[in-house]
C-alpha cells in the first residue's frame, strides 16, 4: 500500500494534490534525502504532520545526494528511501525530485506549510518566497541534539 504514497514527479501527483486542495486541506511541505532514517527524522516528520492535515515530503532522488553529499552517497536507493518514507502513517505522500532544492515542486505544490530545520534561516530555505507569497507559513523545527545522518555512517564506519 505504501507505493501508493510514492510518487517520481509532480505531474503524477497532481490529480491527488487537487482533491486534497479542494478538500480544504492544510497541505505541509518538508524535504531532505533521508538516507538513514534515525529518531531525529521520526521526530522532525510527526512534528511536521501536526502542523496541517495531508504530509508531502520531497525526497532528493539519487542523482540529487550525490551532488549534495558526494559520490558515496546515498547508502539506499531512493525508491528504498522512498518506501520507508510512505511507511510512515503521518506521511501521505512522497515525491522524488532530481534538483539539489525542492523550490521548484515547492512552487508547484504551494504548501500551505513549509518546515525546515531551525538550522536554516528562513531566508535560506528553498521555497520560502513562494510559500509566504501565497499567504502560507514556513516553520522551522528543532533538531534533535547528537544524531545526524553523516554522524550514523561514520560511527559505522569504526566497527
Amino acid at each position: 500500500m505504501t507505493k501508493s504514497k510514492i510518487f517520481r514527479d509532480f505531474a503524477s501527483f497532481s490529480p491527488l494534490l487537487q482533491i486534497w486542495k479542494g478538500s480544504n486541506h492544510t497541505i505541509v511541505f518538508t524535504n531532505g534525502c533521508f538516507d538513514l532514517i534515525h529518531h531525529g527524522h521520526v521526530d522532525a516528520l510527526q512534528e511536521s504532520a501536526a502542523l496541517g492535515t495531508k504530509l508531502i515530503v520531497g525526497l532528493n532522488s539519487d542523482t540529487s545526494v550525490r551532488r549534495l553529499k558526494g559520490e558515496n552517497r546515498p547508502i539506499l536507493k531512493e525508491m528504498e528511501r522512498a518506501a520507508v518514507l510512505a511507511a510512515f502513517e503521518c506521511v501521505d505522500a512522497v515525491i522524488i525530485f532530481n534538483e539539489e532544492t525542492p523550490a521548484e515542486i515547492i512552487a508547484q505544490i504551494i504548501p500551505d506549510v513549509l518546515v525546515k530545520g531551525s538550522e536554516y534561516k528562513i531566508e535560506e530555505i528553498a521555497g520560502h518566497d513562494t510559500v509566504l507569497n501565497n499567504g502560507g507559513k514556513v516553520e522551522r523545527l528543532d533538531l534533535v541534539e547528537g544524531i545526524s545522518t553523516s554522524e550514523l555512517i561514520e560511527r559505522i564506519k569504526k566497527l
